[in-house]
Formats: C-alpha cells, sequence, structure tokens
C-alpha cells in the first residue's frame, strides 16, 4: 500500500516540479541588474527572498528595512520590474496560472465535497466554531493527508512535502494516530511537519519572516501553513475598544503577509478563528447570538470560511459561511480516533 502511494507521488511530482521551478524567481537574480549582495541579504532578513515578494512590499516598509534608503529602493524596484513585468494578464492567461492550484483533502469525503476538493492553495481558508467543534483535530488531519498523494499538513506545521504549524495545541501523538489510520510511518510524518509556538502577536508575526524564507530555501517542498489560532493572541495583546484600532491594523498586516506568502509559494493557508457572544444578538431575535472574532478585517482578507458547530455525539457540521465559488451549504463529518472522517449512518 505505501509502495503504490509513494510511486503515486513521484509521479504526480515529476510534472509538477517544472511548474515550480518556474514559479520562483530567487532575489539573487538582481545581481545582474546592479544590486549588491548586501542588500539582498538585507532583503532576505525580512523574509523577502523571491522577485514576486518585493512587488508585493511597499516602498515605504522596503525603506524601513535597516541599510536601505530610498535611492536604494528605487533601484531594487525598477530591477524588478524589469524581470517580472508588472502589467495585465487576460482571464485565459490567468486561467492557466490557476492550473497550479491544488487542494488538500480534509480526511471526510463529504467535507472535500463541501470544499470542492478540499482546502485550496493560494488562498486564506477559515474555519471558526465554538470549542470541541473540530478546528484542532482537521488541522492535525490535514498535517498527515500529504502522504496520501494529496497534500496533508497541520497547525502551525510544515511538510515535505511538508506543512508549517503555527500551533497552540499540538499533540505529535494525535498525528501517530492519524498516521495510522492510513497506514503511514510515524517517523516519516513527524519528521514532515514543523512546528513553531508564538507567545505573542508580534512573535507570530516575527515567524512569518522565518516562515518566507523556509519556504524559499525549500522551493516547493512546503505546501502547508497551519496557524491554530489567529487571533488567540491578539485577544491576549491588545484589550478593551482603546486598543482596538491598533489590534485591526496588526491583524490586517498579518493576513496581508499570509496572502502574500500563500501566492508566492503557492501553499495552502489554514488558520482556526475563536468566537464570541454577540450581546445585541437578543435585540434582533438572531437564532445563533454567536460569531466568529476578527470583525471585518478577518472577514475580508478569509478566501473561504467554514462555519463549525456540534452534532450528536461525535459529529460536526460544517457550512459554508463564505466563498467566491462555492454555495452555501452544509456537511456533515465525525471526529475519530484517526482524525477527520465521513459520518456514518
Amino acid at each position: 500500500m505505501m509502495k503504490s502511494l509513494e510511486d503515486q507521488v513521484v509521479q504526480e511530482e515529476l510534472g509538477y516540479q517544472d511548474d515550480e521551478e518556474s514559479f520562483f524567481q530567487d532575489i539573487d537574480l538582481l545581481q545582474k541588474h546592479g544590486i549588491n549582495v548586501a542588500d539582498i541579504k538585507k532583503l532576505k532578513s525580512v523574509g523577502i527572498c523571491t522577485i514576486k515578494g518585493i512587488q508585493m512590499t511597499t516602498r515605504r516598509a522596503l525603506c524601513n528595512v535597516k541599510g536601505l534608503s530610498e535611492a536604494k529602493v528605487d533601484k531594487i524596484k525598477e530591477a524588478a520590474n524589469k524581470l517580472i513585468e508588472p502589467g495585465f494578464l487576460t482571464a485565459s492567461e490567468y486561467s492557466e496560472k490557476r492550473r497550479l492550484v491544488f487542494h488538500i483533502t480534509t480526511g471526510s469525503q463529504e467535507f472535500d465535497k463541501l470544499l470542492g476538493g478540499g482546502i485550496e492553495s493560494m488562498a486564506i481558508t477559515e474555519a471558526f466554531g465554538e470549542f470541541r467543534t473540530g478546528k484542532t483535530q482537521l488541522s492535525h488531519t490535514l498535517c498527515v493527508l500529504f502522504w496520501n498523494g494529496v497534500l496533508l499538513f497541520s497547525e502551525h506545521s510544515l511538510y515535505k512535502e511538508k506543512s508549517l504549524t503555527l500551533i497552540n495545541t499540538s499533540r505529535p501523538d494525535r498525528l501517530r494516530d492519524i498516521a495510522d489510520r492510513f497506514n503511514l510511518d510515524h517517523d516519516a510524518v513527524l519528521d514532515n511537519v514543523l512546528y513553531a509556538r508564538a507567545y505573542t502577536s508580534e512573535h507570530q508575526m516575527e515567524l512569518l519572516d522565518y516562515v518566507a524564507a523556509k519556504f524559499h530555501e525549500e522551493a516547493g517542498i512546503f505546501k502547508l501553513l497551519i496557524i491554530d489560532s489567529i487571533m488567540a493572541l491578539f485577544r491576549v495583546d491588545f484589550s478593551g475598544r482603546g486598543e482596538l484600532a491598533e489590534r485591526q491594523q496588526k491583524l490586517a498586516q498579518m493576513l496581508s503577509r499570509l496572502q502574500k506568502i500563500s501566492e508566492e509559494y503557492n501553499v495552502a493557508v489554514f488558520v482556526t478563528n475563536q468566537m464570541t457572544a454577540d450581546p445585541g444578538a437578543t435585540m434582533t431575535f438572531q437564532a445563533d447570538p454567536k460569531k466568529p472574532i476578527g470583525g471585518h478585517i478577518l472577514a475580508h482578507a478569509s478566501t473561504t470560511r467554514i462555519s463549525l458547530r456540534k452534532g450528536r455525539g461525535e459529529l460536526r457540521i460544517a457550512k459554508i459561511y463564505d466563498s467566491p465559488e462555492m454555495p452555501e451549504n452544509e456537511a456533515t463529518f465525525a471526529i475519530t480516533a484517526g482524525g477527520i472522517g465521513d459520518a456514518k449512518e
């Protein structure tokens, strides 16, 4: 069983790696256009490792990099534009680029069907719900499933094909249980998941620089980035309405960085989110007085939003809350000893 899966992955990667090689343009190419090595190292130190990464960064942000003057930044921007034309694409040309998008299975066929195939790359997928609705279990299952010929990753982890996870509730033993379900080697699975624990929202943002550098260092290897949970540290670091504006600004910067990383390196970004009680809901007679935290900033940044709620026993219900292409619908799945699976009739 393992041999056939490995053969399948190898065959699929032969054509896929050719696409990945052309997908990345190393920032070292700037040397051919008069940018010195010292300035390139300064850019790499803040997680800007590709030509596309320069285009995704504002001049003001580049000027904040220690040692880069406005004149140097203008020269770097000019060189980057020579390597990548900033012009428009036809819908047909963009459709061809979108062929590189892949989906990571959730472990449940019904859940995958709801999402149009699974968790999508080059996008941010958000799953929110109360405690015990399966957010972390879904993260762990994703970490393992890439080995099944489809990309699999977990919360704050990296795979080889690897997943990179920033998880506050990661449990290696849980990965072993899920690996047993798919007849996968424990050591191989655990070695292909990278884990980092963030202690503050600032630390979490700093880790994204490391993530970008790691994705560049092993180009085409990492396929999934999971953050569990995206808002937990912001809730602790910023309190009250007086700090709300600053919190939302910092959150917007982090989400913008995540979106750029997902498009720059063609990885799937999966984030979990928490809920809060809406005190005004009783006045409008809403059936459910709870809502996801993060406000409009998080709502607009997420490509696909999934609402999770409890069912009977181990059953959970996933609902498309917002998606650019999938209709509003629901799917029932189960939390099993082997991770996320289909609900039994």
